[in-house]
């Protein structure tokens, strides 16, 4: 299993909009990057994701979802009156992909970005490598249990 990290802005489609489509999920689409596309042709299903609240008063980690389709051709891409229309792309070959996710758990608390960039065992997060803006990121295994370990701990203190 792989562990990744996807960003959305809480406005545009949030945790609790995913935990209403129920346990079928659905599409994570309009992904315009290609490094954050290639990572996307990486998940598989069972791969575990946090779903990270973006450009919002307080963004940082949220939840956590699972991959339930691997990628597959973004249609929002061929649709002119979609946001996410690209011109260029084309459906004999498809420019962007999407993968489907299904809700899993919402946090109790977010697990801020200042909280994350705390933690010295997430120093190479990519999250929070200067720049860096990719909507779609890699998580390694001992990033994701810092994070359900700062999870763990933020529940114990809420008591």
């Amino acid at each position: 299993m792989s562990y990744w990290l996807m960003k959305s802005e809480p406005d545009v489609f949030s945790i609790d909009d995913l935990r209403r489509k129920g346990p079928r999920g659905t599409h994570w689409d309009g992904v315009r990057n290609y490094q954050a596309r290639n990572f996307m042709r990486e998940m598989k299903p069972g791969d575990q994701a946090f779903f990270y609240h973006s450009n919002c008063k307080e963004p940082g980690i949220v939840g956590v979802m699972e991959v339930v389709r691997e990628a597959y051709p973004d249609h929002t891409a061929f649709d002119p009156k979609d946001p996410h229309f690209d011109p260029k792309s084309d459906p004999a070959r498809p420019r962007w992909y999407m993968v489907d996710v299904a809700y899993v758990e919402k946090f109790p608390r977010t697990i801020t970005l200042d909280a994350l960039r705390l933690n010295h065992s997430l120093a190479e997060m990519l999250i929070l490598r200067r720049g860096n803006r990719l909507s779609v990121t890699p998580v390694t295994a001992s990033e994701w249990k810092a994070v359900m370990k700062m999870v763990a701990s933020s529940t114990d203190h809420s008591r």
